[in-house]
């Protein structure tokens, strides 16, 4: 990366310094990469919160898996439309602007929830969820590449994976107010006895239910706001800086970069599994578990996200004496099997590797990310934005997931289970051939040391 490059930057001599002795955050940036983990934790927060609102309008709206999962859609579909505009205004400008841009956005779409649900009309809600979504993939466009450039480039696999370790951190957050503000709060009623209710009675319940869907998204504007004028407030410095555009000449030469084009490739496989794996968890869970209502059914995924957390501070330890690519190969093949657990192993043992798949899963964002980037110059800020375009995998693959439920497309590969049951197992399928991506992405990268 240029930034990287220039002299006047580096206060370390690569060359008679130990790989361990680099810090990972220089001290003078460590206010602004502070304020930039708040906002890893923020949109952590906010994709878990995402991730609890389609089961619960499915119950509140009467929906199917597909229809419900169009929130996934909106919000995953945002990041591909607004990674390259984030990516100009960041090349063209600054880091600092695309803050601004990307809070600015969530704030408004977050105020949208009131008039949604107001209007109890879902369409509002989704059309409130792209705008928010889209400030989202703003912040992400600027933030992980900001990151990378506030210190050594020898360090910054381990500075994305330490920043993004604080990402899982906002997500336990949001599941943890997803289960007490949202889910709670969602009336016991089956779908059976809403069809049964008087109009006015069922729009009573909704009322009360879409309330408490707002309440978080419009609670944390305060916090988005005292971030937003933090950085307002806030000076460019030697890492912060714009210059021209050379659009054409950015996208051939990463075009021509087999690296980081299958950089891209894995990061869509990876985020379509995340989002599809945490997105159907509950049903997985309450389909084994019958007895469970949505808001116990939450616990497994919390304990989820907590293993999330717990492995990606494991593996940003261990990355300082493993290459990276090697360990994400490792533990992507021990995430490949305990998805084949889920599918095929009876109902305790299932749910226990579902909740392991997400261990796996803890490292890979980050670590393709840094992988794809590493060594691009110039041309890392439009990269970065291809990386984030990469996140449409989550409005592609979790409604193909659901359409796997809703119609058994895989129940042939599970003869021991019987409907719904061998429809829900057999869906995870899908994010073993994403894994299998992944890991391939992982094997090609193997043999390259950190340089």
């Amino acid at each position: 990366m240029t930034d990287l490059n220039h002299s006047d930057v580096h206060s370390i001599d690569t060359k008679d310094t130990k790989f361990d002795d680099i810090p990972v955050v220089g001290a003078q940036y460590k206010t602004t990469f502070f304020m930039l983990v708040s906002c890893f934790a923020l949109w952590g927060l906010l994709n878990n919160l995402t991730d609890n609102l389609v089961p619960a309008f499915s119950k509140i709206y009467m929906m199917s898996a597909v229809d419900s999962s169009l929130v996934q859609f909106a919000f995953y579909g945002s990041y591909a439309c607004l990674a390259i505009p984030a990516a100009i205004i960041i090349k063209k400008y600054s880091f600092r602007h695309g803050l601004l841009v990307g809070l600015g956005l969530y704030m408004i779409g977050a105020f949208g929830y009131i008039p949604a649900a107001i209007t109890q009309n879902y369409n509002i809600f989704l059309v409130s969820i792209f705008i928010l979504a889209g400030g989202l993939s703003v912040l992400e466009t600027t933030c992980n590449p900001y990151v990378l450039a506030l210190g050594h480039e020898k360090t910054s696999i381990r500075r994305i994976n330490f920043a993004q370790a604080f990402n899982p951190l906002g997500s336990l957050t949001g599941l943890v107010i997803a289960k007490l503000v949202i889910l709670s709060h969602l009336n016991p009623a089956t779908y059976e006895d809403r069809i049964a209710m008087p109009a006015d009675e069922l729009e009573a319940i909704r009322t009360t239910e879409l309330f408490w869907i707002c309440v978080p998204y419009v609670g944390l504007i305060a916090v988005a706001g005292v971030i937003w004028f933090f950085f307002f407030r806030s000076k460019s410095t030697e890492k912060d800086t714009g210059g021209d555009l050379n659009f054409g000449s950015s996208i051939g030469k990463l075009l021509s970069n087999k690296k980081y084009v299958f950089g891209v490739i894995a990061q869509f496989f990876y985020v379509g599994m995340q989002i599809a794996v945490w997105t159907w968890m509950i049903k997985f869970v309450m389909t084994l578990k019958t007895d469970l209502q949505e808001a116990q059914a939450v616990d497994m995924y919390l304990y989820a996200v907590i293993l999330f957390i717990a492995m990606r501070w494991i593996c940003t330890y261990l990355m300082k004496t493993i290459v990276p690519a090697r360990l994400m190969a490792i533990i992507g093949l021990i995430g490949l099997g305990v998805t084949l657990g889920a599918i095929y192993l009876p109902a305790n043992q299932a749910i226990f590797c579902l909740v392991c798949i997400s261990g796996a899963m803890s490292l890979m964002f980050p670590t393709i990310y840094g992988i794809a980037l590493k060594g691009l110059g110039d041309e890392v800020k439009l990269g970065a934005a291809g990386l984030i375009m990469a996140i449409i995998g989550g409005a592609i693959i979790t409604p193909f997931m659901g359409s796997c439920i809703d119609n058994g497309t895989f129940s042939s590969f599970a003869p021991m289970y019987e409907g719904v049951e061998a429809a829900v197992r057999t869906s995870y399928f899908v994010p073993a051939i994403c894994l299998v991506v992944i890991i391939a992405y992982a094997f090609a990268n193997w043999k390259k040391a950190e340089d």
